[in-house]
């Protein structure tokens, strides 16, 4: 059994005409509509298609409502779906014929078309390549929501997951620290139907976050030791050029000294806390 989860603000303008052609992509599929406080007609249009709506009392995030379709959903396979109609319902069977194929999650990814504005095809280009650098895979798309996950798989992190618009990069890193396999199915996406519910200026220094939890959920000695090293090799040049001019040891060469060994084993520590999150989201 396969269950679609689409996670809802106030997008029934938009479910009114994709309910309808995900029953007819996938007529055996369990609809899920996760209402995350919407204000318009989204209930009335749940009801009218005859869909399940879990209803939130008030908006608790993009991850939260992906978490609570997660945990109701009956089906072994969870399709994930935005709500905006940029996803083409046709594009399911898709990410399901690469799932059969063995892989534990197959992600819908986007090309630069697809982008919602230069702004942030910049910034997904960013993730992507440093996420690709920090896993040693090629990551097409960090941020997609739209992907097939194995039902039993993805609830192993449901307690790693934001109650954000960062889901998408906690679940493909983690799947990919427990070497679960991860495939990418490049699809067209459409313009959306409404206004987003992202503000650039209000989610910037959240989506700059996005890059340190990006090396902190896989590998944190991949971010701390290039810093260390950095740190160090500024205590050297700092020594050599204050042993030259003045034949001593500055207390700023003991300073970044000291800064460098702080940051190895912050990121020593980081590294032990990560593997310990991930052997237990193993026994989960």
């Amino acid at each position: 059994m396969i269950s679609i989860v689409l996670p809802a603000k106030n997008e029934a303008a938009a479910l009114a005409g994709l309910i309808p052609r995900l029953r007819t992509a996938q007529p055996d599929a369990e609809v899920i509509v996760v209402d995350d406080g919407s204000t318009d007609d989204t209930a009335q249009i749940c009801a009218e298609q005859a869909v399940t709506r879990l209803h939130q009392p008030y908006s608790m995030g993009n991850g939260a409502a992906i978490k609570r379709g997660a945990r109701a959903a009956r089906g072994e396979i969870i399709v994930f779906m935005d709500a905006d109609g940029q996803h083409d319902p046709a594009d399911i069977g898709k990410l399901l014929q690469r799932l059969e194929q063995g892989f534990d999650m197959v992600v819908g990814a986007r090309d630069w078309s697809g982008q919602a504005g230069m702004s942030r095809g910049v910034a997904n280009t960013v993730y992507n390549r440093l996420s690709s650098w920090m896993t040693g895979f090629q990551i097409l798309d960090l941020t997609s929501g739209f992907r097939a996950v194995k039902a039993h798989r993805f609830r192993e992190f449901l307690h790693l997951l934001p109650n954000g618009f960062s889901y998408p990069t906690t679940i493909t890193m983690a799947f990919f620290r427990s070497a679960y396999a991860v495939a990418y199915e490049p699809l067209v996406v459409h313009q959306r139907i409404g206004k987003s519910h992202i503000r650039p200026l209000r989610d910037g220094i959240r989506f700059l976050l996005i890059i340190f939890k990006i090396a902190t959920l896989y590998s944190p000695m991949k971010l701390f030791t290039p810093v260390s090293v950095v740190f160090f090799l500024l205590g050297m040049v700092n020594y050599a050029y204050t042993f030259i001019t003045s034949h001593r040891l500055t207390n700023m060469s003991v300073l970044l000294f000291s800064a460098a060994v702080i940051v190895f084993l912050i990121g020593l520590i980081s590294e032990q806390i990560t593997s310990l999150v991930y052997s237990d989201s193993g026994r989960a």
